[in-house]
């Protein structure tokens, strides 16, 4: 059995944050603002996987008015996800997913950023995509006022012993 879910996120990009993209640290001048690491595109690939399982949102599981998610490495976050794809039966079947923004450039960082999920969702690397594109300058995106993220998730019953 096959269960898909799709998820969307968006920070505003502000001075004195790190920038915090696919749980690695991109060098730029501004940072993604938000309760935990504000990590767009961990935040999206924790939303699809929720959907697919029926089972909420991010915001339901780390709500932002819990100080127990003040500034929290996103990773944390999506291993906490992983338990609950294993407890419900399922495993990564794969995540196809974007990151939308004029800056930073982030094709020298994809692969890091795909190592970094894959080893957190326990799949292999060649079941996670992330692209990156811009919006040609339209939008809050193309202005530089924040980045969003989209996410596709297929999951699959049977979950193989390790």
């Amino acid at each position: 059995m096959y269960r898909i879910g799709i998820g969307y996120d968006v920070h505003k990009l502000v001075e004195g944050r790190k920038c915090i993209i696919g749980g690695i640290e991109i060098p730029y001048e501004k940072g993604l603002l938000g309760h935990s690491d504000a990590d767009v595109l961990l935040h999206a690939i924790m939303d699809a996987i929720l959907g697919a399982l029926a089972l909420g949102d991010i915001g339901k599981h780390f709500p932002d008015n819990d100080g127990t998610y003040k500034n929290i490495d996103s990773k944390v976050l999506l291993a906490k996800v992983y338990e609950l794809i294993r407890a419900e039966g399922y495993e990564i079947s794969n995540i196809d997913s974007t990151v939308i923004c004029e800056q930073p450039k982030l094709k020298d960082h994809i692969d890091q950023m795909r190592a970094v999920i894959a080893e957190t969702l326990q799949t292999d690397i060649k079941n996670i995509s992330v692209k990156a594109t811009t919006t040609e300058k339209l939008g809050f995106e193309g202005r530089g006022e924040g980045i969003s993220a989209e996410a596709v998730v297929m999951l699959m019953s049977g979950v193989r012993e390790k």
